[in-house]
C-alpha cells in the first residue's frame, strides 16, 4: 500500500532529508586519498546526534555502521572498516537518518583525489539519470516512467543498469511501496499523485549489471568487477512538480529545533 503525505508531513521529511545532504555535503569534503572509510562513518554518527536525529541505517536488518561507504567496484551496502582510500578511487557513501519519526536517504558517489576520464563520466552518467527520472515524478505519470527514464540515460553513455537493487518510497518506515526500478518500458506501474515521496537511487556499472554479494552478507559488488557508482534523492511528488527533499538547506538545520519552537 503506498502512503501519501500531506504537506506537514513532507516539510517534516525535508527536515530529515536536509539532514542527511548537510551531512553528505561535509563527509565530501572529507574524502581524500588516506583517510578510513571507519573515519567517515564515526562523523556521520556524531554529526546525526548533533543535528538531533538518529542514523537510520545502525541495526537496520543486522547493519552495522551508520554510513554505507562502497568503493570502486562495490555496488552499495558496503562497510565501513580501516581501509584507507587510495587516489583514484570512487567513493559511494548513502546515508539516512530519522528526525521526528520521518525517515530521509540520499546518496552521493565522488572522487578519491584525481581520477581517470572514465570514472568521472561514470559518476557524470548516475547523477545525469537521477536527474532524468525525478524530470518524470510528474502527476499523473507511473513508476515506470521513472525508471525508463533512468535506464536510457545510462545506456545512452554505453553503461548498464544494475537491476538488484531498486528505489522506494520513504516516510515513517525507511522502505515503503512502491518499489522504483531503474530499468523498465514507460506507462507501468502505480499512477504518480501528490503527496507521493520516493527514494530514486540509480546504481549503474562501468561494465555488466550482473551482481555478487561478499562474504560479509552486506556488500554488493559488480561481479565482472567494473567500477560502479550511485546516487540517490527523496523526492516528494506535488501538484508543481517533483520537490527535492534532500537538498542541503543554505542556512543549515544547525539550530531546527530552537527555531521551530520559537
Amino acid at each position: 500500500m503506498i502512503i501519501y503525505k500531506n504537506h506537514k508531513e513532507i516539510q517534516a521529511m525535508k527536515h530529515s532529508n536536509q539532514i542527511v545532504a548537510q551531512i553528505l555535503s561535509e563527509l565530501k569534503d572529507m574524502v581524500k586519498p588516506g583517510i578510513r572509510t571507519k573515519k567517515l562513518d564515526e562523523y556521520a554518527e556524531r554529526r546525526t546526534e548533533e543535528l538531533g536525529a538518529r542514523p537510520a541505517f545502525k541495526g537496520y536488518r543486522g547493519y552495522p555502521a551508520s554510513l554505507c561507504t562502497s568503493v570502486n567496484e562495490e555496488i552499495v551496502h558496503g562497510i565501513p572498516s580501516s581501509r584507507k582510500l587510495k587516489k583514484g578511487d570512487i567513493l559511494s557513501m548513502d546515508f539516512g537518518v530519522v528526525s521526528h519519526g520521518f525517515y530521509g536517504d540520499a546518496a552521493v558517489t565522488v572522487p578519491v583525489g584525481e581520477i581517470s576520464p572514465q570514472a568521472q563520466k561514470l559518476i557524470e552518467a548516475v547523477r545525469e539519470s537521477l536527474d532524468k527520472g525525478i524530470e518524470q515524478m510528474k502527476v499523473g505519470n507511473r513508476i515506470s516512467d521513472i525508471s525508463s527514464s533512468v535506464q536510457q540515460s545510462v545506456e545512452s553513455h554505453g553503461f548498464s543498469v544494475i537491476r538488484n537493487f531498486v528505489g522506494h518510497g520513504i516516510g515513517l518506515s525507511l522502505h515503503e511501496e512502491p518499489q522504483v526500478p531503474n530499468f523498465g518500458t514507460p506507462g507501468h506501474g502505480a499512477r504518480i499523485k501528490p503527496g507521493m515521496v520516493l527514494a530514486i537511487e540509480p546504481m549503474i556499472a562501468e561494465g555488466h549489471f550482473e551482481v555478487e554479494i561478499l562474504d560479509d552478507n552486506w556488500t554488493a559488488v559488480t561481479k565482472d568487477r567494473s567500477l560502479s557508482a550511485h546516487y540517490e534523492n527523496t523526492v516528494a511528488a506535488t501538484e508543481n512538480g517533483p520537490e527535492i527533499l534532500s537538498v542541503y538547506p543554505k542556512s543549515g538545520v544547525e539550530n531546527y529545533r530552537e527555531r521551530k519552537h520559537a
